[in-house]
């Protein structure tokens, strides 16, 4: 499935409602709750007033979708709503499937998204109310998102407001990812300058540690870069563990909620105080081994450790396995009940904390009419989407804010790849994009065959391939039915594959009178190319075979041509044209290549 906000509910009243959630089952998982009368046969249908079936199953669902108008909508859920901050989503489609609006939770709760999800799904018209949206930026209380920042305390609705009103706001980032300042619009309020606090009105704080500068509206967002190394005594209590933790912290002034994990050696794995705390933290725990341990340089090495142990350190090297760069050096805390050391490292890049995603899109021909809803929907969920730029710029429509566009040039499609392959091992969810299909001359070989290379489990990160419509489909559509029998696609270009090899294929493709389809047919550079595959077809094709070029299919500039194998040296052939040739049977009529598929001679 595409859309993963789960639980979701949809609320069908309407005997026709039913009708239009039978179009989101492809993209989306919900339970649909019908009432009596609607013919909804995967329906479960609620017995009692909408008004209080809701009060029952309020808490069970972080989105709801209603088929009904505004203003009931607004009038079942307003006794429910309680803060912005734990209120499940709320999004409305009317009774006509033509609108879909974003009504409550449109950022922390994921309306938006949503709504965007529902709206392509079903073809319709989304409609979003957020300040944030018109204005094409991120959302301040869902900007660390992507990255897995945690939020700390803020004036989180002034600071809002104030981005609402274009006011300056001036951003004080020491921690965490930067992508989202290069995907700022233009004229946007932020001011990535530490100046007098006068000159702004609202400030953002992304750091590790805890701003104690109180001179602004301030909201704090916590990149996790923080690594904690314990060593203890055995059973030391949780209570012990979190208070060493708390105070170190304190005492540098940095927040729990920058913690991205606790580390120590492998002996402490089964160690329950530390696990305890873990969970209760909601962050990992990771050990290391007594031999990589005792790899590390570390300032504080203890003779007495390492004759437990087996390692000079167990928290200082553990943090700096994992963080690298060590910012606390080890202090003791001590009790009746045992003893805790802790030491703290910070990593440059934050831990995002989930499994990333790389799709894998065909974006057919280029125009959006031609794109599949599946392409759609990921396009509008992932947090990047990297392509070449021309690719990017037809897509622009689809993209929303807050989103990592990165645009590379047509000739770095392994740059391309590795990109992607680096930024969803990092955790991040990431489109790549190929024009036409993706697994026909475009991306997905080449990802696949580097994360082969790097025994890539299957599993981090998470591929799917989109399909899309490939050239050769869309140039056939606008000549007609040339493709009707057995085909076959090559491309001429030698950047990958040895000329030779090409010849080869063109011969034996021209031989068993194949409809021929091909792909980068000439280029500025490679003229000869085309010069010598009409050659070779010429030696088994007669010159009066139908041939059909198109040039940027369903494109405002698209060219379609038809002609015979005669003429077609003489024909506007460039890296943005597809050439159709057919086989002994093709024929012309009209504006149309027909290739047989023989139909009619069965039946006579």
């Amino acid at each position: 499935m595409i859309f993963e906000l789960f639980p979701l509910a949809a609320i069908a009243p309407l005997p026709d409602s039913a009708r239009i959630f039978d179009a989101l089952s492809a993209t989306m998982e919900f339970t649909i709750w019908s009432g009596e009368g609607v013919d909804c046969p995967n329906c479960q249908t609620y017995q009692d007033p909408l008004s209080e079936h809701l009060k029952k199953i309020w808490s069970q669902y972080r989105g709801f979708i209603f088929v009904l108008s505004c203003g009931a909508v607004v009038r079942l859920v307003a006794p429910l709503l309680e803060h912005k901050s734990i209120d499940p989503a709320v999004v409305v489609v009317d009774p006509s499937g033509q609108y879909v609006i974003s009504l409550l939770g449109g950022h922390q709760a994921g309306a938006d998204q949503l709504a965007r999800m529902v709206a392509l799904a079903l073809g319709a018209q989304v409609i979003l109310t957020g300040a944030s949206n018109n204005m094409k930026l991120p959302s301040v209380d869902t900007l660390g998102d992507p990255w897995g920042w945690r939020k700390g305390q803020g004036n989180w609705n002034q600071v809002a407001s104030a981005i609402a009103r274009g006011q300056k706001i001036q951003v004080l980032q020491e921690n965490g990812s930067k992508l989202w300042q290069d995907n700022l619009p233009s004229g946007h309020p932020f001011v990535f300058e530490q100046n007098n606090s006068q000159d702004y009105q609202a400030r953002i704080s992304i750091s590790s540690k805890i701003s104690k500068d109180f001179s602004l509206d301030q909201v704090n967002w916590h990149p996790r870069v923080l690594y904690v190394g314990i060593g203890c005594s055995r059973n030391s209590s949780k209570e012990l563990i979190q208070k060493s933790i708390e105070q170190t912290l304190e005492r540098h002034d940095l927040s729990k909620f920058a913690i991205a994990a606790l580390v120590s050696i492998d002996l402490k794995a089964d160690e329950i105080g530390i696990i305890e705390l873990a969970k209760s933290f909601n962050i990992p725990f990771f050990t290391y081994s007594a031999e990589a341990l005792k790899q590390v340089q570390v300032p504080n090495p203890s003779a007495i450790v390492e004759s437990e142990v087996g390692t000079v350190s167990v928290a200082e090297a553990a943090s700096i396995l994992a963080g690298d760069n060590l910012i606390v050096p080890k202090t003791i805390f001590q009790d009746e009940s045992g003893w805790v050391t802790v030491a703290i490292s910070q990593s440059q890049q934050e831990y995002i904390g989930k499994t990333g995603s790389l799709y894998l899109i065909g974006t057919g021909p280029g125009s959006l009419d031609q794109l599949t809803t599946a392409a759609k929907l990921a396009l509008t969920k992932v947090d990047v989407i990297i392509g070449y730029q021309l690719y990017l710029d037809l897509l622009k429509p689809l993209q929303r804010p807050g989103q990592i566009i990165e645009a590379y040039q047509i000739t770095q499609e392994q740059q391309r790849a590795n990109r992607a392959i680096e930024l969803a091992n990092w955790g991040l969810s990431v489109a790549l994009v190929s024009s036409g299909d993706a697994g026909i001359y475009g991306m997905a070989g080449l990802v696949l065959e580097s994360l082969q290379k790097q025994n890539w489990d299957g599993y981090n990160p998470q591929i799917e391939i989109i399909p899309g419509i490939t050239a050769l489909q869309s140039a056939s559509a606008r000549l007609g039915a040339p493709l009707m029998h057995d085909f076959c696609a090559i491309s001429l270009s030698d950047l990958l594959t040895p000329w030779t090899v090409i010849e080869q294929r063109l011969e034996a493709v021209a031989k068993a009178d194949f409809v021929i389809a091909l792909y980068n047919p000439r280029s500025q550079q490679r003229q000869q190319q085309l010069t010598r595959a009409w050659e070779i077809l010429i030696e088994h094709r007669s010159l009066d075979t139908p041939i059909g070029i198109v040039k940027s299919a369903y494109r405002e500039q698209e060219q379609v041509i038809l002609s015979t194998l005669a003429q077609m040296l003489e024909l506007p052939i460039d890296m943005l044209t597809t050439v159709i040739i057919g086989n002994q049977s093709t024929s012309r009529h009209l504006d149309y290549m027909i290739t047989p598929r023989g139909y009619l001679q069965k039946n006579e």
